[in-house]
């Protein structure tokens, strides 16, 4: 079967390795990695916004070959960056994702994310958690066929956290598109059917959620594991050259 992203060879200079990728339709994928991993590198060599070498391919076609008009039906970005300085309405910078005027389908999503009390408010006045709604409800919008989202966890409270993963679960299976999304929270990935562990630049491990959480290489990239209460300090290696 034809993968939904084929990717291959994409790379960052100093920052990211030649990748190969393939991610099937109706996959919710999640990507965790220490700071400075090369997450967002990732996300944005997929995205074509930064890329050194490679070719990233979606539903078959080259994402770089896409006339304008194209590319938001088969991909968009949501930085992590929540920055929003101009005073336009939040409804306006939802708007922002649809290559034609769809007040129908910004109606919809206002409606998804609980945004119509703050549709009309100047988006640089909003939360940082409200904005980031705003953004999502803005990546959301053209109906990609592959959403690379970086962080949109972040700033979100308790309820927003949930709502959020079950919006991304439900548009997957609805309309069998695809999400890679960046977390900082490793436990939340039992939400994903996938997920890709990156470190120094490099995917280190791919495995389902379970698997991830109890490898090696998650517990040697964190520098952490899994103790009786929870997540704990890993111990350093023994160095061999210190035994008798």
């Amino acid at each position: 079967m034809t993968p939904l992203l084929d990717a291959r060879s994409v790379a960052l200079d100093g920052r990211l390795q030649p990748t190969n990728l393939d991610v099937a339709a109706g996959s919710l994928v999640a990507l965790i990695g220490p700071n400075g991993s090369g997450k967002t590198s990732l996300l944005r060599a997929l995205a074509a916004v930064e890329m050194t070498s490679g070719r990233v391919v979606i539903d078959g076609e080259v994402l770089m070959a896409a006339p304008p008009a194209r590319r938001p039906h088969l991909m968009t970005f949501q930085p992590a960056s929540r920055d929003l300085v101009w005073p336009i309405r939040a409804r306006d910078v939802v708007a922002l994702g649809l290559f034609k005027a769809g007040p129908q389908r910004i109606d919809e999503l206002l409606e998804q994310l609980e945004l119509r009390p703050l549709a009309d408010r100047p988006a640089n006045r909003l939360s940082t958690g409200e904005r980031a709604r705003v953004l999502l409800a803005r990546a959301l919008a053209p109906s990609p066929r592959l959403l690379l989202l970086d962080e949109p966890l972040s700033n979100l409270d308790p309820y927003w956290v949930l709502k959020t993963l079950e919006l991304l679960r439900e548009t997957v299976r609805a309309t069998d598109c695809s999400a890679i999304v960046s977390l900082h929270d490793i436990d939340r990935v039992d939400a994903f059917d996938r997920v890709l562990l990156v470190d120094r630049g490099r995917i280190a491990a791919d495995l389902p959620p379970d698997a991830m959480l109890a490898s090696l290489e998650l517990g040697q990239s964190f520098r952490i594991e899994r103790g009786e209460n929870g997540w704990r300090f890993r111990p350093p290696l023994e160095d061999p050259r210190s035994s008798p």
